[in-house]
């Protein structure tokens, strides 16, 4: 399962999240002004929940055992579940799902996609949202084409280096130096797999279970494949 490596430093190389979640409460208020419960799908360490906690009756749900144990420290009053975004069912609905940090990208079937798109609309309350980013086909191999990145924390070093391209699949090679003691370290190696879709074909699968769909590029550009990041926002069918 991916993470099962990099779930201790995936804090630290992510950082500050308060921007994402400016941006996300942004979308929320002006698509559903009314929203009061969010669930969050592949909600990682919490990061984003914490801050949307705030303002709006929150929950999350990852497969990650390690990286529920991390969000249920952060977060004791918020409720998480662990069940696959692919196939999950909960007793409630919602007003707004999100899915953040391109984790969808990390289903490599389409099919998959397909299959929480279903689950997301049989989850969300009558004109309920979901709100879901991607990293886009563009970035992907803008990425492919750069060297890999070096992050330091303390006595440990990640590098991150993104190859691949081949069926649209890409792979996130993180190596972890871990360091021991004195001038040992522990090597620690994890492939973290990436699917890029094309905006239009995603669209066409969201139209199959929400009524309207806007893509939005964060930078203000016209939304396309290349584009570092698309917000897609979708109101259910309900």
């Amino acid at each position: 399962m991916p993470y099962d490596t990099f779930y201790r430093f995936y804090d630290l190389v992510m950082g500050d999240r308060s921007q994402v979640g400016t941006y996300l409460c942004g979308l929320i208020e002006r698509y559903k002004p009314d929203a009061k419960s969010i669930l969050e799908i592949a909600c990682g360490t919490g990061g984003i929940l914490g801050f949307l906690s705030e303002s709006y009756e929150v929950a999350g749900l990852d497969r990650s055992r390690e990286m529920l144990s991390i969000a249920r420290q952060k977060l004791p009053h918020v409720r998480f579940y662990r069940q696959d975004m692919r196939k999950f069912r909960l007793a409630s609905r919602v007003d707004v799902v999100i899915c953040v940090f391109d984790s969808i990208n990390h289903i490599v079937k389409f099919g998959d996609w397909q299959k929480i798109f279903r689950r997301v609309a049989a989850h969300l309350k009558d004109d309920g949202l979901f709100i879901f980013d991607v990293n886009t086909i563009g970035k992907l191999r803008r990425l492919t084409e750069e060297s890999a990145w070096v992050r330091r924390f303390g006595r440990d070093e990640v590098v991150v280096r993104v190859t691949g391209g081949q069926q649209d699949i890409f792979e996130w090679q993180i190596r972890i130096f871990e360091h021991e003691k004195n001038s040992n370290y522990k090597l620690r190696e994890e492939m973290i797999p990436e699917l890029a879709v094309g905006m239009k074909r995603i669209l066409l699968a969201l139209r199959a279970h929400f009524k309207k769909i806007d893509v939005r590029d964060p930078e203000g550009r016209r939304p396309s494949d290349q584009s570092e990041r698309l917000y897609f926002i979708c109101r259910a069918r309900h």
